[in-house]
């Protein structure tokens, strides 16, 4: 059966950064993700946290399909739906509150997304990050049932609770050209364990990248290699995940 490949952006395709717009695309990577695109039939989308009009900055001038905000909004062969701030009233309410409450915390940094909104702290004291992790557990409980707290490596994000990136790459193996074939997703964090979890029962091989408890049955163990993977899987080399290491 051939693959359908689903890629997390920030930890599995570039390395991880000290600010979210640090990040840096190797050379060659947007032409073996096309490459490859072409060789799966179009069955390559990117499933990530950032907004999609982020992850097209980053991988310009390619236009590759996309769920950002882990599924808030998605795209597919051009189309996009979701992702509209004006539906979230209660979350924006809360993005400001955010804002103003970490104000005197040096090295927090609030990503509003629109539909979602992430807290890093990666950089700040041990006692400003304690603090930021406070605030956004504060936020997501002040929204209820409504909203979801997902955290991840020095940060916290909360979504809407129906957005998964499970959801996601369930929507697009339910069309063409994904229809049929078999989901293959590679993430790095905690936020990406409930989709491993979703495709392995799917039938599906999740690859997790880096050290950590995972629900993956494959494992890679940085960015790097998953860049290395992808160009030779561009190159023509098999496309067989279950030859991977195991997790």
């Amino acid at each position: 059966m051939d693959c359908a490949l689903f890629l997390d952006f920030d930890g599995t395709l570039v390395d991880i950064a000290p600010t979210p717009d640090a990040v840096k695309v190797e050379e060659g990577l947007i032409e073996n993700l096309e490459t490859l695109r072409r060789r799966l039939g179009g069955a390559l989308a990117i499933i990530s946290g950032r907004p999609i009009a982020q992850i097209d900055g980053f991988l310009a001038p390619s236009l590759l399909d996309a769920a950002g905000l882990h599924g808030v909004e998605r795209r597919r062969d051009g189309d996009l739906e979701g992702g509209r701030p004006e539906d979230h009233p209660a979350l924006r309410a809360q993005v400001e509150r955010l804002q103003r409450e970490s104000a005197p915390l040096a090295q927090v940094l609030i990503e509003d997304k629109g539909a979602s909104v992430a807290v890093h702290w990666r950089l700040a004291s041990p006692s400003d990050a304690e603090r930021a992790e406070t605030l956004v557990k504060q936020a997501a409980e002040a929204l209820g049932g409504d909203y979801r707290l997902q955290l991840g490596k020095a940060v916290g994000e909360i979504v809407p609770a129906k957005a998964t990136k499970a959801v996601a790459i369930r929507a697009f193996m339910a069309e063409a050209p994904y229809a049929g074939r078999r989901a293959v997703f590679l993430g790095d964090d905690k936020t990406d364990e409930i989709a491993f979890v979703s495709v392995a029962e799917d039938g599906g091989v999740a690859i997790r990248v880096g050290d950590g408890d995972t629900a993956a049955a494959r494992r890679l163990p940085d960015p790097a290699a998953v860049r290395a993977l992808i160009a030779s899987w561009a190159a023509g080399e098999p496309i067989d995940p279950d030859a991977l290491p195991p997790a």
